[in-house]
């Protein structure tokens, strides 16, 4: 291998300068010992190997400090020009040869020392005093969700170095919107919304910290939207900061057998788009919208979307060739129904009725109205299911009431729900439904996503009917009056008597 990363420009100068530099020291106390590396950081899945790039004769100096003088090549390594390793150390110190024109000439061999990574910390022994590159093996990172390293570091004694590759990451956000009060939340990690909405979503990649060791830098997001949620293609805006890339990007959108749809959106040289610089602290975003549509799961299992980012993770290389994958990140969007059942007084089943539920929706110029969620006519159903909603004030109007009954006062009711706005993996905690004015009383089933109410019709008051006890009550009623006034009329002729 050939390649050595461009971030140890400084460091191995630095290094080699001290080499050089003790070049013409006194040598005190040649030591014959070994050496062990800790390497912190680590993690399991690694393969490191140290290659012996430069040893020498130990010294140590007046103030107690150890380090090489008289520099040599290492066994692990091979250098095809003609100079002594003294040459070179002396060059690269004093800037007459750079790490490039070192690369050309050196071939990395035989390692020194090959140990497979544990958790937190990792320990190379055995180590001759000497200058080390220590590197992953190759081909032992591709397709992992890590990337290689690769570094240099001074072996004197006992020491210890910190791992440096780094990857990046990527989140997925929603917002969520309620449509009656006009509150819209930041990005987050679940939101609920009707059946028919455009649902906003944001993908946001970072950098690796040593991204300026990439000479090119593959980057792929790779989007599952669940069956419940249609894409519309090319709707994707990408942004690097405020340069618009979106025609740097690839889209290619995949649909699945099961309903899912795959999109993918692939750069394959960040580091060539033209008027973009690369650094730590930069991110890739991407903004689009998907429409919740008919196949859209009710309640708590909701309707979830992950997205991955496939990146380089080989510096040693350049980026070309390997890459890694991030873990996924989910988030869910949630709806629900309202379910009504249509009952007479005694709590019977009772046909005939018709129902109109409307939806309170706050306009952009701070008014509100009421727009139609959905009709039912008059038939012989008596539940009536209106599926799809989300948080929010409803009003639910009979519009045909059954005979000989009286009409229901119109329902106004809010849904309510609470849901995990920042989780790896979000759930529907809560979800409720209150009258605000009529009668109704919602029963809440959380993993159906359902808010069940009985709306009861009443009988009608009954006028007297001819022949029936009415009119007999009326004719008694009537008898009564008469004798009461033949009873009064002769009253007064007796009083006239007795005048």
């Amino acid at each position: 291998m050939k390649h050595l990363s461009k971030k140890l420009t400084s460091v191995i100068t630095a290094v080699l300068a001290v080499v050089m530099a003790l070049t013409l020291a006194p040598t005190a106390y040649a030591a014959d010992s070994t050496y062990k590396l800790t390497l912190t950081g680590t993690a399991t899945g690694h393969t490191y190997e140290a290659y012996q790039i430069f040893t020498g004769d130990l010294s140590t100096k007046e103030d107690g400090t150890k380090a090489l003088s008289n520099a040599k090549w290492g066994e692990g390594v091979t250098y095809t020009g003609t100079e002594s390793a003294a040459d070179v150390a002396k060059a690269l110190g004093d800037g007459t040869m750079t790490i490039a024109q070192l690369e050309e000439k050196l071939t990395l061999t035989k390692p020194a020392k090959t140990v497979t990574s544990a958790k937190d910390s990792t320990v190379i022994e055995g180590l001759d005093a000497g200058y080390y590159l220590v590197k992953d093996k190759d081909g032992t990172q591709a397709n992992t969700s890590d990337a290689y390293t690769k570094f240099i570091v001074q072996v004197v004694g006992d020491t210890e170095a910190k791992i440096k590759s780094d990857v990046p990451t990527v989140v997925k956000k929603v917002k969520d919107t309620n449509e009656s009060t006009g509150d819209t939340t930041d990005w987050q990690d679940s939101a609920d919304y009707k059946i028919g909405a455009d649902v906003p979503y944001q993908i946001t990649g970072t950098m690796p910290s040593n991204i300026a060791d990439y000479t090119t830098y593959k980057y792929v997001f790779t989007d599952t939207m669940s069956k419940g949620l249609t894409y519309t293609a090319k709707n994707a805006k990408v942004t690097i900061g405020d340069k618009d890339v979106t025609s740097s990007f690839a889209e290619v959108v995949t649909p699945k057998e099961d309903g899912s749809t795959v999109v993918t959106w692939t750069c394959n040289n960040l580091r060539g788009i033209d008027g973009v610089t690369l650094d730590k602290d930069t991110k890739v975003v991407v903004n689009y919208t998907a429409k919740l549509n008919e196949s859209a799961v009710l309640g708590s299992a909701g309707n979830p979307n992950e997205v991955d980012l496939t990146y380089s993770n080989n510096p040693n290389k350049g980026g070309e060739g390997e890459t890694g994958k991030t873990p996924k990140d989910k988030n869910i969007v949630f709806t629900y129904k309202t379910v009504v059942n249509k009952v007479d007084q005694d709590k019977k089943s009772l046909a005939g009725a018709a129902f109109k539920l409307e939806k309170k929706v706050k306009k952009t110029d701070g008014t509100t109205e009421y727009k139609t969620v959905k009709e039912f006519t008059a038939g012989e159903e008596t539940s009536f299911e209106f599926k799809g909603l989300d948080d929010g004030e409803y009003k639910l109007t009979e519009t045909t009431t059954p005979a000989g009954y009286n009409t229901i006062t119109p329902i106004e009711f809010t849904i309510s729900a609470d849901h995990d706005t920042e989780s790896d993996s979000p759930t529907l905690t809560s979800l409720s439904g209150n009258a605000t004015t009529g009668e109704a009383t919602f029963t809440a089933d959380k993993d159906a996503g359902s808010l069940t109410t009985d709306v009861v019709n009443k009988k009608g008051s009954t006028l007297p009917s001819t022949g029936g006890m009415g009119t007999t009550v009326l004719y008694v009623a009537g008898a009564a009056i008469v004798v009461a006034a033949g009873v009064g009329l002769a009253i007064r002729r007796n009083k006239r008597r007795d005048a």
